[in-house]
């Protein structure tokens, strides 16, 4: 393999950190590239397994959203000497079994101590030259299609609380802990136009982020987002992650309601909260187009039974590159 990589040169990077993207594409031959991501955060439910579960799925999730197929994955742990083994052992067990489902291998990592827990991978992919995924490229009249109902942020704040247990989260814990490889794989014989997770700047920010980069405008149709059970409640009842405060404060900047759109103001304020709510291991956003909708989801549907597949709106050039219009 080695004797066919190229010698190294700048044009090799084929995307580094200047986008938005979700990894670092940098090419190995004519017929291979390298993906290079890294993710990790502070638990967001308390039982371990689920925990690494989700953070793996999450730091896979950016290998999907460029195309590619993950290999191996890095441990990084940071916990505090005193929390024990066996509770770090249940993590890595989680992230284990979801790096295994992926097809890929854990071949090491690095721990420290440190008070407050923390725990993500550095993961390694590839993917064709030719058929990498960016964040841009969307084409006039695409769908915006999401795989992954909105809510985990808001489910996240609901359970720090103690409004809610992590039974009553079941649903949000396996939407975050199911892996988006079957949304990618979906995509084989398809022309998606562009592609990312939705992840910590929620839909709205993700979105813009697309239309932006594509030099077109968004359209939201407010009835075709999916959400989790309870999610509206806990928006209604302003149980929101801290950021999402400052998330609406940019999307102000670009994220208006149609003229013709029935919300109420009161309805309004609930629905910004939801769309600018910062998504963990959130599902993928797929610009398609219009006639390959249908093909797709009976291909994700075919690999991964009960999977959602939601056409929240299009693309089009009727407004400022970058906007989003909810109605």
């Amino acid at each position: 393999m080695l004797d066919k990589i190229a010698p190294q040169t700048s044009q090799d990077l084929m995307l580094g950190f200047e986008t938005s993207d979700d990894a670092a594409v940098y090419r190995l031959n004519d017929d291979t590239a390298a993906l290079m991501t890294v993710d990790f955060f502070t638990p967001i439910v308390d039982d371990p397994y689920d925990f690494g579960r989700i953070t793996a799925a999450n730091a896979l999730s950016d290998i999907y959203a460029m195309g590619g197929r993950p290999l191996t994955a890095l441990n990084l742990l940071a916990f505090p000497c005193s929390l024990g083994p066996d509770v770090v052992g249940e993590v890595v067990r989680g992230g284990a079994e979801v790096i295994a489902e992926a097809g890929a291998m854990v071949v090491g990592g690095h721990t420290i101590d440190d008070k407050e827990p923390k725990y993500g991978l550095s993961v390694f992919g590839t993917v064709h030259p030719d058929k990498v995924l960016l964040n841009a490229g969307a084409h006039q009249g695409d769908m915006i299609v999401i795989t992954k109902p909105l809510g985990t942020g808001l489910w996240g704040t609901a359970l720090k609380r103690e409004i809610a247990d992590e039974h009553d989260a079941h649903e949000a814990i396996e939407s975050m802990a199911t892996l988006n490889r079957y949304a990618a794989e979906a995509l084989e014989g398809l022309h998606p136009h562009a592609c990312t997770d939705i992840t910590g700047f929620g839909l709205a920010g993700h979105l813009h982020e697309m239309a932006a980069a594509s030099g077109l405008s968004a359209h939201i149709e407010i009835e075709c987002v999916p959400l989790l059970e309870k999610a509206y409640e806990f928006a209604e009842q302003n149980i929101v992650p801290g950021r999402t405060k400052d998330i609406i404060a940019w999307a102000e900047e670009f994220l208006t309601f149609a003229a013709d759109c029935e919300l109420t103001e009161e309805e309004r304020a609930i629905w910004l909260k939801i769309l600018c709510d910062p998504q963990t291991s959130g599902g993928l956003m797929v610009a398609l187009p219009e006639d390959e909708v249908e093909r797709y989801y009976e291909q994700l549907i075919a690999l991964k039974p009960n999977t959602l597949c939601a056409v929240v709106g299009h693309f089009d050039d009727a407004k400022a590159a970058g906007s989003v219009s909810v109605r």
